[in-house]
């Protein structure tokens, strides 16, 4: 978009800037007629209850009604939640997204007798089916999962009662909502031109990269004491998810909330285990980060609040959209030429929308299903932040691709545990490409700069998080009360593991009443595994090693269990060999960022 262009309604937008949408429905006319047709199709549903498990035939007839059904509601809701997000002032398109999601909950409800009633026949039966009719096999290892989860799925009465309880265990996580988004009372803070500013969640972000020390020392303090003020309000909210997490473990027969949680992904627990031995292995890797910031912004003291500000100055890198495209080609050409093809199609296709419009959706995703495109949003800016966002998001639009091309629809989509892999892998490869391409100092420190914030945000802090929040959870389990004190006290010690000793801003100790991701149940710790294996995969490539197992890895579908896929590739998330190969990396670059800034 030209510079100081105002921002066009939706209409004015050129249309090869805009994702061609009509290889979903040519029209919404279109939509609307199949719409009628799903919603006559679930009618059908109650036929199939009471006989999946009298023979093969009705098991497989229930499952293809099942498969069709949900094939044609994906692309029902795909296509209306795609054209809402381009223009979400469009109540016609608000209309039919809310109609999808009608849909989408109908169709739950219809089918919510097939588990329970499979699972209430005889497995050797069943698994006779699934040898017996080819058909079927295909759904042998769908049905293994679900094999898997009987001893943990209740009784019909008891499931009944936990799904009508739901309301009441999202309270602890509603409250903490409400006084996040709402009633928290956040200071006036000054910002580096002397101008009092409302703190609000988007300025602390800004402010904590301010050059100048007094702002961010200000932010800082504030925003933790804000939260400080409502310790104990909030200590009893996150004790009221933990306990529910743990409660529902138990009731569940698992070892514990983290076995519960991992397991609903299929994740061995030896995972979470390896991520924290490889963390705390080379927790000298993120002292010495530490210590290159102290040195790089020149300063006796180091402090949280100097942990987010920029160690270079920024770099006025543009990129027009068409630029940037080019680049990433480049930059991924390393991948083979049936992953360039498809980089091409994406480009060529208009899979991407590519500008901001009046109304467009904030961010940048990647979203589609089985028979789509997978198509991305964007709000392009010509900047160097914006080509890593396109080359991410096309990290997991290509792997949608391939899941989908090569899968069946049971198995074309993947594990949440395996999302950001293919993501971040991009990331990495364009990182390597721009640091060869450049030879200006003050970029090439931009970049390692860049990079190392990424792991220090994604591996270390979130690994935190997850050390923290596994404390918790064992504490409560053990019977020990989650009082302010004690989370606090445990928050603060944490936080001189990871950082060092010498930081003493006592205030961290609050931080933990902030984070919503410690109402999520175990979900965090995926964030620093992906990243981890995506190194992996990146430095193998990018020094030439076989790229086959990894365009293997990216076709892999969840037809097997997300552990089995990544060790397919070479990728063993149960050893701590991944998250190692990260540090290693991060302490190379460390070194390298350190002999361009520190003289």
């Amino acid at each position: 978009m030209p510079k100081n262009q105002e921002l066009l309604n939706r209409k004015d937008v050129k249309i090869e800037n805009t994702w061609d949408l009509t290889s979903i429905f040519e029209s919404d006319t279109a939509w609307e007629k199949e719409y009628e047709n799903v919603l006559s199709l679930l009618g059908e549903v109650s036929k199939y209850k009471g006989t999946l498990t009298k023979d093969a035939a009705s098991l497989l007839a229930g499952l293809k009604f099942r498969d069709d059904l949900n094939y044609r509601l994906g692309h029902l809701y795909v296509y209306t939640h795609l054209m809402f997000d381009t223009d979400t002032t469009n109540a016609f398109y608000q209309n039919m997204s809310g109609k999808a999601m009608t849909l989408l909950s109908q169709f739950g409800a219809a089918f919510s007798f097939m588990n329970t009633e499979i699972l209430a026949a005889n497995q050797e039966k069943i698994e006779g089916y699934l040898d017996e009719n080819e058909a079927l096999s295909l759904y042998k290892h769908e049905f293994e999962i679900l094999f898997n989860n009987r001893k943990h799925i209740l009784s019909e009465k008891e499931e009944r009662m936990l799904a009508t309880m739901r309301p009441v265990f999202a309270v602890p996580s509603d409250v903490f909502g409400m006084i996040n988004n709402a009633d928290i009372k956040l200071p006036i803070v000054k910002d580096a031109e002397g101008n009092e500013v409302q703190l609000t969640f988007g300025r602390y972000g800004l402010l904590m990269e301010s050059s100048n020390r007094e702002v961010r020392k200000e932010s800082f303090l504030g925003m933790q004491n804000a939260f400080g003020d409502l310790k104990n309000t909030l200590a009893s909210t996150l004790s009221g998810q933990v306990k529910i997490h743990n409660l529902n473990a138990d009731l569940r027969g698992f070892d514990s909330a983290r076995h519960a949680a991992l397991f609903a992904n299929d994740i061995d627990e030896s995972v979470f285990d390896a991520l924290l031995k490889g963390i705390h292995t080379n927790i000298d890797m993120l002292h010495d980060y530490v210590a290159l910031r102290k040195d790089a912004l020149k300063l006796d003291k180091i402090e949280m609040y100097d942990i987010y500000v920029p160690m270079v100055e920024e770099v006025d890198l543009k990129f027009t959209y068409e630029e940037a495209q080019e680049i990433i080609l480049e930059a991924l050409a390393v991948l083979g030429d049936e992953y360039h093809s498809v980089l091409k199609r994406a480009f060529d296709e208009r899979w991407v929308d590519v500008y901001e419009n009046v109304g467009k959706r904030s961010g940048a995703y990647s979203s589609g299903t089985s028979g789509t495109n997978p198509y991305i949003l964007m709000n392009w800016q010509d900047n160097l932040d914006n080509m890593f966002t396109l080359a991410h998001e096309l990290g997991h639009s290509v792997h949608s691709y391939f899941s989908r091309k090569y899968q069946p629809f049971i198995y074309d989509d993947y594990s949440i545990f395996l999302a950001e892999v293919a993501s971040t892998t991009n990331e990495n490869l364009l990182l390597n490409y721009l640091l060869e391409q450049y030879d200006s100092p003050e970029i090439k420190a931009y970049l390692l700069n860049h990079y190392l914030d990424s792991v220090k945000g994604t591996v270390f802090r979130q690994t935190q998080f997850a050390e923290f929040e596994h404390l918790i959870h064992t504490k409560d389990q053990k019977g020990q009360t989650l009082t302010a004190e004690l989370l606090s006290g445990e928050y603060l010690a944490l936080n001189k593991f990871y950082y060092g000793e010498e930081i003493s801003t006592e205030e961290i100790q609050y931080e933990w009443a902030r984070i919503p991701h410690f109402y999520y149940n175990y979900y965090v710790y995926q964030y620093a595994t992906g990243f981890s294996a995506a190194t992996l995969f990146s430095e193998h490539i990018y020094n030439g090693g076989d790229v086959v197992p990894y365009l293997t890895f990216l076709k892999s579908g969840n037809h097997k269990y997300p552990l089995d896929v990544l060790k397919d590739a070479g990728v063993d998330m149960r050893e701590s060999t991944a998250v190692d190969t990260t540090l290693e990396t991060f302490g190379k670059r460390i070194k390298e960022l350190r002999s361009l800034i520190v003289k």
